[in-house]
């Protein structure tokens, strides 16, 4: 387990960059965190360094954004949907073992449909002090 804070916005923008350059195809983030803890935030900056160039905003109203670069980049958001029968028809298995990255936040509402081997990244944002803390670990690493 790995647990990193984060001051700023750019910070938050090197730790993913940092992680851009570890990870490999295939690798599935699951995101954890409250509204505004910088999930997305993080997301940009993984898709920065994976030299993408459009803009990432939170997917909430599609669900699955698509991203081409060093890697390709899916980025899917289940904010909207209520649990794991929603997410079924999304054809989540599609995505995981792909030659790119996929990042989901609110990854909990998928229940079990996720892999057992995730990358889980949780966000704790101190508003008072700006700082985001971030815990990285894999399934069974807590």
């Amino acid at each position: 387990m790995r647990i990193v804070e984060t001051n700023s916005p750019d910070e938050t923008w090197e730790l993913a960059a940092e992680l851009a350059d570890e990870l490999g195809p295939g690798t599935v983030m699951a995101l954890h965190g409250d509204l505004g803890a910088g999930k997305t935030c993080f997301i940009q900056g993984f898709a920065a360094a994976l030299g993408i160039d459009e803009p990432i905003t939170s997917p909430t109203y599609t669900l699955i954004g698509e991203y081409e670069g060093r890697l390709p980049l899916h980025h899917i958001d289940l904010y909207r949907l209520s649990g794991p029968v929603e997410a079924l028809g999304l054809g989540l298995e599609e995505y995981f073992d792909v030659n790119g990255i996929t990042a989901i936040e609110w990854a909990e509402r998928a229940g079990d449909l996720l892999p057992d081997d995730m990358l889980h990244i949780e966000i704790k944002a101190d508003e008072k002090t700006g700082t985001r803390t971030f815990r990285i670990y894999k399934e069974g690493e807590v």
